[in-house]
């Protein structure tokens, strides 16, 4: 097989590919024991019918499509791999010549990863981010504890405040019409959540128990039920119960029902250090992150469309699967959230690119550098893998190959070892200003998610 690249523009070439005669040949004869088994020609069983009754009857021709579909897919991986192109897309592929007896000739227009032109990577200035855990972070920590751990008392008496569980029914009607998704019987409702549509949990709160009262409420114009946005809506509800959290104390018995502790002091500086380690990984994200931001605003590239978008799908998948494991699924987040599958991968566009040219970067940095996973290293993530899903080794690394990721998890390697290269041979600037650190550190957290 003879295979010929020429750049046309960018990153776009023509691919151009020569197969032997002997390989049509062999096409063929497959074509045709794919085909035969379908065939009935009088004087013959199916399945049966001589080559040389069915190519006089129907026409060698009639094979071809089939050949071309066995043949082509197999050449045209040998030609990018002998041609030593990364294809980033599907390719136009335009036949030139293929018959019986002959070589069989076509083009690929194929749109291929780009080059990187790579500027200043080593010796980028990265803000200093300390990792200091405040008494205030402490008493926050505890405080979430105590929220985590608290009981729920039903009140007999009094009323219900912010923060408490109401027990309730609800008829909710429009216009003295009700509707569909408006009643309820013994619905828990904890008010202060904003679960429920603005307003009413501020006037559930004052009820007491075996309470009636008319809430009225107007649905936003953006709620997802379209027939009832922008509507106002009366809801008949009755109180059954409150139940009010119970914090329990912070002392000594607190810290041995939670932890392994026997005081309270222990505990607290036992998690001081769980929050430090927490902070200082924040503080290596938010470095790595802007490390990677210069190099690659360092870096000359011009990125093809097809990798944005085949990266969108990618931003979408992930969004997807997050979603299943709170209990949704996308179709239900966009009708929530009144928007269509266009405008939320319109929103992905910026992100998708930015991530893109970042991997486009590194990977150039890796290659100049020479950086690669040893077996050694993939070995102990495969061990790490196989500790969090509780199965043998083996058995991780024989899945991986199966599906094809056992290169992505290598690519996944490299992509940290480079990264890790960048910052030891970063230097460290003056502190980032609080305000923007914690902000960095909360959009990691939220991207961690």
């Amino acid at each position: 097989m003879k295979a010929t690249w020429e750049k046309i523009e960018k990153n776009l070439g023509v691919l151009e590919v020569e197969v032997e005669s002997d390989r049509v040949t062999a096409a063929l004869d497959k074509a045709f024991n794919k085909v035969v088994k379908q065939v009935s020609v009088p004087g013959f069983r199916k399945g049966r019918v001589p080559r040389s009754i069915f190519e006089a009857r129907y026409g060698v021709e009639s094979l071809y499509q089939d050949a071309i579909d066995i043949l082509l897919p197999e050449v045209y991986s040998e030609a990018v791999e002998q041609a030593d192109i990364f294809p980033v897309d599907r390719p136009e592929i335009d036949i030139e010549q293929f018959s019986k007896g002959q070589t069989f000739k076509f083009k690929a227009k194929v749109t291929v990863k780009p080059e990187v032109k790579l500027g200043e990577y080593k010796g980028i200035e990265v803000a200093a981010v300390t990792s200091e855990v405040t008494d205030e972070e402490l008493n926050q920590e505890l405080e979430r504890l105590q929220e985590r751990h608290a009981e729920l008392i039903v009140i007999d008496e009094g009323t219900a405040t912010s923060g408490d569980i109401v027990v309730i029914d609800f008829d909710g009607s429009i216009d003295g019409v009700p509707f569909e998704g408006g009643q309820a019987e013994r619905y828990s409702l904890e008010l202060g959540s904003n679960t429920f549509i603005p307003g009413f949990e501020d006037q559930v709160i004052g009820m007491g128990t075996g309470d009636f009262k008319d809430v009225e409420v107007t649905f936003p114009e953006t709620y997802h039920a379209e027939e009832l946005a922008n509507k106002k809506a009366v809801f008949k509800v009755k109180v059954h119960e409150i139940k009010r959290k119970q914090l329990p104390e912070l002392d000594d018995e607190f810290a041995k029902d939670v932890s392994e502790f026997d005081t309270l002091d222990e505990y607290k500086e036992d998690l001081k250090q769980q929050i430090l380690k927490r902070k200082e990984q924040e503080a290596l994200g938010v470095q790595e992150n802007e490390v990677v931001e210069k190099v690659a605003e360092n870096a000359e590239v011009d990125i093809p469309e097809s990798m944005v978008q085949s990266e969108v799908q990618n931003m979408m998948r992930d969004f997807d699967n997050r979603l299943r494991q709170q209990g949704m699924n996308l179709d239900m987040f966009l009708s929530f959230s009144n928007q269509s599958k266009e405008d939320l991968e319109a929103q992905m566009q910026d992100d998708a690119k930015k991530r893109v040219r970042n991997n486009l970067v590194l990977e150039q940095i890796a290659k100049e550098e020479k950086l690669e996973a040893t077996e050694e290293e993939i070995n102990k993530e495969l061990e790490n893998m196989a500790e969090t899903y509780k199965r043998p080794v083996d058995e991780i690394r024989n899945i991986l190959a199966s599906n094809g990721s056992l290169d992505s998890l290598r690519e996944e390697l490299v992509l940290r070892k480079t990264i890790d290269f960048l910052l030891e041979n970063s230097v460290e600037g003056a502190p980032a200003p609080k305000e923007e650190t914690e902000t960095k550190e909360a959009t990691e957290a939220e991207d961690n998610k």
